[in-house]
């Protein structure tokens, strides 16, 4: 399972504040959605074992994900649709149950340290994967050995705040890079994918 976390940190949580006529101006939810995009989609099909998380304002987590998706397109309009689908259920979350939206996509009531420990725990090796942290001052990726079951974390258009950079380098099992120039994340997304689909650039 290959997992991403990204972070929306201007999204709105009210779904009724996103207008499918103005995705950027929904605190560029643009971005967040070419990220969902790129996290789960192929030239004419879906990936198998994959999952993206968007953290909403650090309140809420949507989760897509890839082995159940249905009726998912790749364009930010149909990705947008679904996340205020989401947030519109958003008072079925109870507690960390939570709300099923469709096929393939829930919401969380959960903020960026909570989803952290769900999916790889305090020490950064939960049940689920091991931290990655993508950063400039990380080794390249050429270099490394593909872990199992990775978690990457990205942010929106803003740089990480402090808190969350620290609770992405507390959890972190390594620190890589994907190249010498920095990247949008649905940029990132793609070369990682491609880093991970010919094991480590080893295999084509």
């Amino acid at each position: 399972m290959r997992q991403f976390v990204v972070i929306g940190r201007d999204v709105p949580t009210d779904p009724d504040a996103i207008s499918l006529s103005d995705i950027p101006g929904a605190g560029r939810l643009d971005l967040c959605c070419r990220c969902v995009s790129a996290g789960v989609f192929l030239s004419h099909g879906i990936r198998e074992s994959v999952r993206i998380h968007l953290v909403v304002a650090n309140e809420f987590t949507v989760t897509f994900d890839s082995d159940t998706l249905r009726h998912l397109h790749p364009d930010e309009r149909n990705v947008a649709a679904r996340v205020r689908d989401a947030l519109a259920a958003k008072d079925d979350a109870i507690g960390h149950m939570p709300a099923d939206v469709s096929p393939g996509v829930e919401l969380r009531r959960m903020g960026l340290d909570a989803t952290l420990d769900r999916l790889v725990g305090e020490d950064g090796r939960g049940p689920d994967g091991t931290l990655v942290q993508l950063h400039e001052e990380g080794d390249p990726l050429v270099d490394a050995e593909p872990p199992t079951d990775p978690v990457f974390v990205l942010s929106d258009h803003h740089d990480f705040a402090p808190e969350e950079a620290d609770a992405v380098a507390e959890r972190a099992e390594r620190r890589l890079r994907v190249g010498p120039e920095l990247l949008h994340a649905d940029h990132t997304i793609t070369v990682v994918h491609n880093w991970l689909d010919t094991d480590g650039y080893a295999s084509y």
